[in-house]
């Protein structure tokens, strides 16, 4: 029961880890407290499972430390994984914007990887939970399987999104009980929710330039029940801070003030003349919100101009995030500061690892969160 690594989490980050170990020669263990391993990894991309963004640059993370996640990147690079998904004969394809995805299916992935660990005779233990760590000179990782004895141990539990696939937040205890510090965690890419009744409008997708603060994404919303989802939110969810309103503009390539005021002598209804540009379904709501429903002739240029104000920037504000049930990540996570960003040690326990989602780094929507994945378990392996 004695190994060179245990890594604690059988996700990308986890499985990863112990199989870059094992190539080095390091008797390694993962320990997988679900009956089977990836199991964030076959519900990602639809099923399909985005497994890295080939743009993929540091600036597409959140961190209290921006540049913590450079080290760890550079050395493990997307085409580095887009080599191992080749040589397993997985058919991929770009969908947009540098993101990857399997043409088949996320289970892929995840059969992979288990492959790899056979390959590097790293063990792959499933339904064993952890009750007790403890330190001597080296780790003791007390289960319901057993005590496992190790040199270095290697947190890769993520965060808590997801708990219904048996997310949790073990990694912050065992943080917190070696005496890391951490930084507020929060669920991110994530749906935003807002007072008021939205039925009206589910269902409708709209593309659309998002804002809030200095930062903007440009790709459809989805309106729901309770407030706004698609990909354009879930991307500014990482920014949105509470009480601050989100910009959001329906007609990005237009001014959409000179637009109505170049066409205010038509006799075409306000909502017709939209409906070239918006969904007629949004366009009805949306003019019953503002305005009567008039021929554009009819309406003063001052009324004009402040509906296209508000076409080209109308605020919301969301009240709050639909939760750890529906985020894809959980922005925040153990201080950056609190390990090395060579190796993800502990800098004040030898020995002590922590990779992937439960480090205070955050990609944003696209693959970028599975490339951190892998990039940070690479660089600890070589370490362990």
């Amino acid at each position: 029961m004695n190994y060179d690594v245990i890594v604690i989490g059988g996700g990308a980050a986890g499985m990863f880890c112990a199989i870059e170990a094992g190539k080095r020669g390091r008797r390694a263990l993962v320990i997988e407290h679900n009956a089977d391993v990836g199991r964030k990894i076959i519900i990602s991309g639809g099923g399909r499972c985005n497994f890295t963004n080939i743009n993929t640059q540091p600036e597409n993370f959140i961190s209290a430390n921006p540049h913590f996640a450079k080290s760890a990147l550079a050395r493990y690079t997307p085409q580095d994984f887009v080599e191992l998904v080749k040589k397993h004969k997985i058919q991929f394809y770009e969908k947009k914007l540098g993101q990857l995805f399997c043409r088949e299916s996320s289970r892929q992935i995840v059969d992979m990887l288990l492959v790899e660990c056979k390959r590097a005779r790293a063990e792959v233990l499933t339904q064993c939970s952890v009750s007790q760590i403890e330190k001597d000179e080296s780790f003791t990782v007390e289960t319901n399987r057993g005590k496992f004895n190790c040199e270095s141990l290697v947190i890769a539990t993520g965060g808590r999104s997801f708990p219904k696939i048996g997310a949790t937040g073990f990694g912050y205890d065992v943080a917190r009980q070696f005496g890391l510090k951490m930084t507020e965690t929060r669920p991110s890419l994530v749906a935003l929710a807002a007072d008021g009744e939205f039925n009206a409008l589910a269902g409708i997708s709209v593309d659309a330039l998002v804002s809030t603060g200095a930062h903007t994404f440009r790709e459809n919303v989805l309106f729901t029940h309770r407030g706004m989802s698609g990909p354009a939110i879930l991307q500014i969810s990482n920014y949105w801070q509470k009480g601050t309103p989100v910009d959001i503009d329906l007609l990005p390539d237009n001014d959409a003030v000179k637009l109505l005021l170049e066409n205010c002598g038509r006799k075409e209804k306000l909502g017709n003349f939209l409906s070239h540009s918006l969904p007629d379904r949004f366009v009805r709501v949306l003019v019953s919100m503002i305005t009567e429903d008039r021929p554009l002739n009819h309406f003063l240029h001052a009324e004009l101009r402040t509906i296209g104000e508000r076409l080209n920037s109308w605020k919301m504000n969301f009240a709050q995030t639909e939760g750890y049930d529906r985020a894809e990540v959980t922005l925040g996570g153990i201080e950056t500061n609190e390990l090395s960003s060579t190796t993800m040690e502990s800098k004040t326990v030898a020995g002590l690892y922590f990779i992937g989602e439960v480090v205070d780094v955050t990609g944003w929507l696209g693959g970028y969160n599975f490339q951190w994945a892998w990039a940070s378990a690479f660089a600890a392996a070589q370490s362990v």
